[in-house]
């Protein structure tokens, strides 16, 4: 039998990294310098998530995947995309903005990159007080109107800009620009691709005096120039009780802050579910045994799991994701 599954994680510096991946959960990201992401499960290619714990350690997901098929995955899940892991969970640390971006839409990163597209979720863990996100524009433009702001490096001005706060949830679909400002630490749900077209990239340098390259073009095919009315998911969290955050046909995530056991059934869930710990720690029961889960874990519960004892240390709250049939 399949049990809950961690994975080794992969570190990423960036020129915007910072190093509080170890001081808020541990992470080891040494001989690196910095870190400004850590991918904690990911099926995308060249970058798969090798198993550390049991008689499964030195596998990689995507090789269980084409061997168990259904049984880690959902039979649904497995019959939509394969052997592929379906998504990407990573933790980001910003030491300085990342650079303004959009993501394509799965039809656009197909026919260009042969991918999926990028629909991605952000739940902040930590910011500094002045921290921010961009998400969006602040009005409805046109493309003209778009290239003259970023020709005249004035973008900002029409970006939808807001303040990052402790537990605030941003819902990135394709087309929206975005950029996670400085001082903010945050866990990223996404799809299994890591297509991406940087916009302005605020004139820096890397450590070899060249500017990154830009996608301008592209990102204008994808950009979705439309104002919303509101950019920040709006959700009110119950103690011991899920809430949820974000449902799309790609990930359902939902959150929950506990202090007390619970059973939780998925009896009805055709699907893994990945279980995010983002404070305090827990144990995590199944029928085969036990595992410890701490604040910065990431794992993997197969489909053929269905019921689970979470036993907190206090309390602890995590971010449940799964993909609902």
């Amino acid at each position: 039998m399949l049990y809950p599954l961690k994975f080794t994680p992969i570190f990423k510096t960036k020129i915007w990294g910072g190093t509080r991946l170890k001081s808020m959960f541990n992470k080891d990201f040494s001989p690196l310098p910095n870190c400004g992401e850590s991918w904690e499960l990911s099926g995308v290619r060249d970058n798969v998530s090798m198993v550390k714990n049991g008689f499964l350690a030195g596998n990689s997901i995507n090789e269980l995947a084409e061997v168990y098929m259904g049984e880690l995955l959902g039979e649904q899940v497995y019959g939509k995309y394969g052997a592929m892991f379906p998504l990407l969970i990573k933790l980001l640390d910003t030491e300085s903005y990342l650079s303004i971006q959009v993501h394509p839409d799965d039809i656009y990163a197909q026919k260009h990159h042969q991918s999926q597209g990028k629909t991605e979720m952000w739940v902040v863990l930590d910011a500094k007080e002045d921290a921010e996100i961009i998400t969006g524009f602040n009005r409805n433009i046109d493309k003209a109107t778009y290239l003259e702001y970023l020709e005249k490096q004035k973008l900002k001005e029409i970006l939808n800009v807001e303040k990052a706060r402790k537990g605030d949830v941003f819902f990135i679909p394709p087309g929206r620009i975005h950029a996670i400002g400085s001082g903010v630490t945050l866990l990223e749900i996404q799809q299994a691709s890591d297509v991406t077209y940087r916009v302005y990239d605020w004139n820096r340098k890397d450590e070899k005096g060249n500017e990154r390259e830009l996608h301008t073009s592209r990102a204008l095919d994808v950009l979705d120039f439309t104002k919303q009315d509101s950019y920040k998911t709006d959700y009110t969290l119950y103690e011991n009780k899920p809430t949820e955050l974000v449902k799309t046909p790609y990930f359902t995530s939902r959150m929950l802050e506990f202090s007390k056991q619970r059973e939780t059934d998925y009896m009805f869930l055709d699907s893994f579910v990945i279980l995010s710990c983002i404070e305090g720690n827990f144990m995590l029961g199944y029928p085969g045994g036990v595992e410890v889960v701490q604040a910065g874990d990431v794992v993997l519960v197969p489909a053929e799991i269905k019921s689970i004892t979470l036993t907190p240390q206090g309390k602890c709250k995590l971010v449940e994701t799964y993909i609902a049939g």
